[in-house]
């Protein structure tokens, strides 16, 4: 069975002017009509270069507990690599049809890795403007080479260079926010699986949208995973859901966005936000980016740690392993 792919309906949409009915959306979710228009609250910015660790530190903890997401910069991955794993990227997606299938998620795989199009079940049957491609990279155990594009010949150089430096700078941020509960600074990381936890790249593609006022590049959702790294193109898209209004994200060059996601949602027991964003498109351009969820194992256990528990504060959320976890939020089954 041969799947549709967005950048095949985006370029034969482009000459109409229309789009396919199950890509609009209801008048709740439209854009054009909910996104906010006044003064916009700025996503709070952490310069992890700087000197006053204490500083650095305080603003992680408050924009994780305030906002769930923030953008970091001098954060350590050279912007040079940065522009490299974009060009793969991009190269990739603009590959024939047919080499773009040779790494695609096999139809009846359990697993999400590979060249994708479909992904969350929506309630009212409404399909997502955007294309993706999923792998996992690192640990170096974890990694199935066989959804790893060929072409461009360097993908797989600039995809493990990234990795080591995603996984430097997640540890450090779990650091962060771990002493920020009171705890040691391992205690998030080895909450989500220590060594044995796995970082999963998304290219997410986003092809031009002749209606970008009625469709949405991905829908209103908070990660699965404990962290997600994110870096995107120059086409804004990003919006942030905040004291109930719907806020564009600024696009900083060469940052890294930051989004808390429901697993440090759970370790922490509430205290730390899971950002509920979405994705809007764009008429004339193509919206990519590239983030990393860093995710337990499958068979991990996660729920509230123990240390933060008490009579004064009892656990808010039931432990699920991983997959199951996964299962029911991507089936819309109940979390409690």
């Amino acid at each position: 069975m041969e799947i549709e792919r967005v950048q095949d309906i985006s370029s034969s949409s482009l000459h109409t002017e229309a789009i396919p009915l199950e890509f609009i959306r209801s008048e709740k979710e439209q854009p054009a009509i909910t996104t906010f228009r006044g003064p916009t609250p700025a996503i709070p910015v952490v310069d992890l270069s700087d000197p006053d660790e204490e500083s650095v530190a305080r603003a992680v903890v408050k924009a994780s507990e305030e906002w769930g997401i923030f953008q970091v910069v001098n954060h350590g991955i050279p912007t040079e690599l940065i522009k490299r794993l974009q060009e793969v990227g991009r190269t990739f997606f603009e590959l024939p049809s047919a080499e773009k299938e040779s790494v695609a998620k096999p139809v009846d795989a359990k697993d999400i890795e590979g060249y994708g199009t479909k992904l969350q079940k929506e309630v009212e049957g409404k399909k997502a403007w955007v294309d993706h491609l999923f792998h996992r990279i690192w640990p170096p155990s974890c990694v199935n080479y066989s959804f790893w594009p060929k072409n461009p010949p360097e993908y797989r150089e600039v995809n493990e260079e990234y990795a080591l430096h995603v996984k430097k700078l997640s540890e450090t941020l779990l650091g962060i926010l771990s002493e920020g509960l009171g705890l040691r600074r391992e205690a998030l990381r080895e909450g989500l699986g220590g060594d044995l936890a796995e970082y999963m790249m998304k290219i997410n593609y986003y092809p031009p949208c002749p209606r970008p006022d009625l469709a949405l590049g991905v829908p209103a959702h908070t990660d699965l995973s404990g962290i997600t790294l994110l870096v995107p193109n120059e086409v804004p898209g990003l919006q942030v859901f905040k004291d109930d209004h719907w806020f564009d994200a600024e696009y900083i060059p060469s940052a890294v966005i930051v989004h808390i996601g429901d697993q440090i949602l759970r370790l922490s027991n509430g205290r730390y936000k899971n950002v509920l964003h979405r994705t809007t498109v764009d008429k004339d351009r193509t919206r990519m980016s590239w983030p990393v969820f860093l995710e337990p194992h499958r068979e991990m256990i996660v729920g509230p740690l123990p240390e933060l528990i008490s009579d004064d504060n009892p656990p808010k959320y039931k432990p699920f392993a991983f997959k199951d976890y996964s299962y029911r939020k991507l089936n819309k089954l109940p979390l409690d």
